[in-house]
């Protein structure tokens, strides 16, 4: 069984940063990837950024530049650094695991950012 738990979410003003954790543990495989994905209220939930095992990255146009995504594969843990935020980054931010063909997902942190 796989479980993450992520942390690091809150209220925070227009311009503000956070960083946003996420904890694997369980039966983690060597290869795979971890990222960051949000869902908004009333909309779809959204890829933010995702990075491989070894540390390839990939983010929405919409976070280019703000956002960074980081592992630390001795901890199993991903964060995600977010700046300038705006209020339209505001959604529940979930982690996901995809391994050996299996998605697993965290339960959810929410950010809401001001204006």
């Amino acid at each position: 069984q796989v479980q993450l738990v992520e942390s690091g979410g809150g209220l925070v003003q227009s311009g503000g940063s956070l960083r946003l954790s996420c904890a694997a543990s369980g039966s983690i495989a060597r290869i795979n990837v971890m990222g960051w994905h949000r869902q908004a209220s009333g909309k779809q939930r959204e890829l933010v950024a995702v990075i491989e095992s070894f540390g390839s990255a990939n983010y929405a146009d919409s976070v280019k530049g703000r956002f960074t995504i980081s592992r630390d594969n001795a901890k199993n843990t991903v964060y995600l650094q977010m700046n300038s935020l705006k209020p339209e980054d505001t959604a529940v931010y979930y982690c996901k695991l995809l391994q050996v063909g299996s998605n697993y997902w965290g339960q959810g942190t929410q950010v809401t950012v001001s204006s």
